[in-house]
């Protein structure tokens, strides 16, 4: 029914050594959010993916070559990292569901309470 993507919530360039090239440029940290988008609603959740990609041997870096330097940079950046805040909007089929059964509830009610006869 929805998808969940990820979005770009921030990206760094690293100065460490690339576990596979051993270059000093082109390390890139990304961070991506989570977002749930269907055709009721679009929220952003708070799951975040961390990826790494070294652009000199065109490569990802996953966590198990990291080094010790690489994982201190990485836990600072975490540490300086803002999560867009968790956030719910309803979509104009959402709402129209919403008022919908709002309005079959409050008739249910009125005619079980003997307010509408027929």
């Amino acid at each position: 029914m929805g998808t969940a993507n990820y979005f770009d919530l921030k990206e760094t360039n690293l100065s460490n050594n690339c576990p596979e090239c051993y270059s000093t440029n082109g390390l890139t940290l990304t961070y991506k959010q989570k977002i749930i988008d269907n055709v009721l609603y679009k929220a952003n959740g708070t799951e975040t993916v961390v990826k790494m990609h070294c652009k000199n041997c065109n490569s990802d870096i996953f966590p198990v070559r990291w080094t010790e330097d690489i994982e201190r940079v990485v836990a600072y950046q975490d540490r300086a990292l803002q999560l867009k805040p968790k956030s719910l909007k309803i979509k104009p089929l959402g709402w129209f569901l919403i008022i919908l059964d709002a309005f079959l509830l409050i008739t249910v009610l009125l005619i079980a309470t003997g307010v509408i006869t027929f």
